[in-house]
């Protein structure tokens, strides 16, 4: 076994029960509504209590952690004279990541005989999950702490994450869509579909009427990029819309032989920014 530990933060979805069975300890962005002073982590509270309060018109603000907060986790591994790569939440999209360097900077000159190692995956939720995921299955083959850190570098640019809301309010506050196309997309039932690019930023791609074409729309995305449809691991990441998250592993299944390996929540923090009914597809690619 390498003495490597991989660690990761929150944002990547893995529900915090499947990482401890990964082995895979984090750190934690936050989250709280206007009006509270009360900050939760994405295990705080139930992600259908969340989406619940956002559909009453709670508005949830969020925040990365500090370098504290890694040092601190950090340390624990340094401390067992154990060395850490650490996959991390787009910087195109989050601080979380830059905190993470500064908190390896601090520690390093302390623990002269230990090794840090920092990826910016450049990805986010389940897409972020899937580079974790393979990563860690590269380590259990024997991968050194470089060589594993090579492999998730290398699986970047080829990480497809497609994905549509159902509202297009959560996207016009984070300045995703103005305001007038905010208006007259609901008013019509215009779902739009959005990628995260090379730079690890969210793009808008195209427009689906209704949600039924939207979900349809992800899955031709996956059938004209996919490296081999019908083979490698498909994730799907949703906000509180399991049977949407269904419909679209069924129509994988149906259209390309496709098996998702894994269904999961967009948790509050990345949700805070989608809102409810976000549904997101993830997988490799030809290209992003």
């Amino acid at each position: 076994m390498q003495n490597y530990v991989i660690y990761t933060d929150t944002a990547c979805d893995i529900r915090p029960e499947l990482l401890k069975a990964w082995g895979v300890p984090s750190s934690s962005q936050t989250f709280k509504f206007e009006g509270s002073e009360t900050e939760y982590t994405n295990s705080d509270m139930d992600v259908t209590e969340f989406y619940n309060k956002m559909r009453e018109g709670g508005i949830a603000k969020t925040s990365a952690p500090n370098p504290d907060a890694f040092e601190k986790g950090f340390e624990e591994i340094l401390k067992q004279g154990k060395d850490i790569l650490y996959l991390g939440f787009s910087t195109g999209l989050s601080t979380t990541y830059n905190s993470a360097v500064i908190a390896a900077d601090t520690l390093l000159p302390q623990y002269p005989d230990r090794r840090i190692i920092t990826v910016d995956t450049l990805a986010a939720s389940a897409g972020f999950g899937l580079i974790l995921y393979l990563t860690l299955e590269e380590q259990k083959k024997g991968a050194t702490m470089e060589e594993a850190a090579d492999f998730a570098k290398g699986l970047i640019m080829g990480l497809c994450h497609w994905f549509t809301v159902d509202d297009l309010v959560y996207l016009k506050r984070g300045g995703r869509v103005s305001p007038t196309v905010a208006f007259v997309g609901n008013m019509l039932g215009i779902k739009p579909v959005l990628h995260v690019d090379n730079e690890g930023h969210l793009v808008n791609v195209s427009k689906a009427r209704g949600r039924k074409a939207a979900i349809t729309a992800l899955a031709d995305k996956y059938g004209e990029l996919a490296e081999e449809p019908g083979k490698g691991p498909i994730y799907i990441s949703h906000g509180d819309c399991l049977a949407d998250a269904q419909r679209l592993a069924d129509q994988l299944k149906t259209r390309f032989g496709a098996t998702v390996d894994l269904i999961t929540d967009v948790g509050p923090v990345i949700g805070a920014h989608s809102g409810p009914g976000t549904l997101a597809l993830f997988f490799m690619g030809k290209e992003r």
